[in-house]
């Protein structure tokens, strides 16, 4: 059986980003993942928003990492050649009823230490986006895009750099824990060939997968794994030239952020998520939920033709179910809470994890 210091299970842009940190440590890495490339999941299919930390509840860890993670991911994309644009973000209300809101999700931002957050009257977020109808909204200068296909091709190489290695097509089977940290068992994908490797460090960074990879290690007490809904997020992009220069969304509700305008690194517009929630793992885009996004749309940009959205892409969010209770923070244990020598799980990594995984990294490499 062969051994290595710390296997990463997850090849999406959490599991780089903890693998290029425990490499820059010195210590051997190696990431497994299931798909024929990295990032194939949540790490690709969201909407590339570098998030400045406006929404969190102070004292959470979805605030703490997300400005930790927004400060290090802008100094990383620059190190690294990232293409990436701090493009700023408008938070409008729609209505004079959602106009107190704004005051709300300010407070929150500035408790979470985002000290750059400004109000806008009606007046002034025509000013910055005249196609825009709003009665009042809140700036973000600090909210950005970035290229996250290039984001992980950048963790990975930094982590090889370093001595990480990665095994593609290869998923975990079970693991047990024992005296010395984890013997793991996986198998190549498509194949009845396995392989056992004896880790001293196994980080759970499977995204969707994490509570049933967790499920399967003998020795992890059953309640330190939570339930999981998948919450769909479609997304559609709208033909014709952008008459914006910043992202938009609205006030957020429940499930998610709304249906929200961010724009690609080549000036596209694309709309999304909305929130369907699904029993399984699937990607496909009715274009029959065009309808409902529309309404939704013309609150704020009341100009959007006719017949301009096609189907883009789709995302699932993770939303966490521990002991019946709703959970809406991540959720990152190791042995100090369920007592798995070597072991962390990652659950519930949803928004903001893309902006936070450089902190994410740090925080689960000092764990172990």
């Amino acid at each position: 059986m062969e051994r290595v210091e710390c296997l990463i299970a997850g090849g999406g842009v959490i599991g780089l980003a903890i693998a290029r940190a425990f490499a820059r440590r010195g210590v051997e890495t190696l990431i497994v993942e299931e798909a024929e490339t990295i990032g194939t999941g949540t790490s690709s299919r969201n909407s590339e928003v570098i998030h400045a930390g406006i929404y969190y509840p102070q004292g959470s860890l979805k605030g703490r990492f997300c400005v930790e993670g927004r400060n290090a991911l802008y100094a990383f994309a620059e190190r690294h050649g990232v293409p990436h644009s701090r493009c700023g973000k408008l938070i409008v209300a729609t209505d004079e009823i959602q106009t107190p809101m704004l005051n709300t999700i300010e407070a929150k931002a500035k408790a979470c230490g985002v000290s750059d957050i400004q109000q806008l009257s009606e007046l002034e977020a025509h000013r910055r986006e005249p196609e825009l109808t709003c009665t009042a909204a809140l700036f973000s200068p600090s909210t950005g895009i970035i290229d996250s296909h290039s984001l992980m091709l950048a963790l990975l190489g930094d982590a090889q750099d370093h001595g990480a290695a990665i095994s593609l097509r290869t998923r975990i089977v079970s693991a047990e824990a024992n005296a010395d940290g984890l013997r793991i068992e996986t198998i190549e994908a498509g194949t009845d060939r396995t392989f056992e490797l004896q880790a001293s460090i196994f980080i759970n960074a499977c995204g969707l997968q994490a509570p049933a990879v967790a499920s399967s290690i003998a020795g992890l007490p059953r309640w330190f794994v939570p339930d999981t809904r998948f919450a769909k997020g479609n997304y559609f992009s709208a033909t014709g030239k952008t008459p914006f220069k910043h992202l938009i969304y609205p006030v957020p509700e429940e499930g998610g952020l709304g249906v929200h305008l961010t724009l690609d690194l080549d000036g596209r517009m694309r709309f999304g998520p909305d929130v369907e929630w699904v029993e399984s793992i699937e990607y496909s885009v009715d274009p029959k939920r065009a309808d409902r996004f529309y309404d939704k749309i013309r609150k704020y940009w009341p100009s959007l033709a006719d017949g301009s959205l096609q189907p883009a892409y789709s995302g699932i969010r993770p939303k966490l179910s521990i002991r019946g209770e709703s959970v809406t923070d991540f959720v990152i244990e190791g042995p100090v809470t369920h007592g798995v020598k070597g072991l962390v799980n990652l659950f519930g990594i949803e928004s903001p994890g893309l902006t936070s995984c450089l902190a994410i990294a740090n925080h689960v490499s000092d764990m172990v």
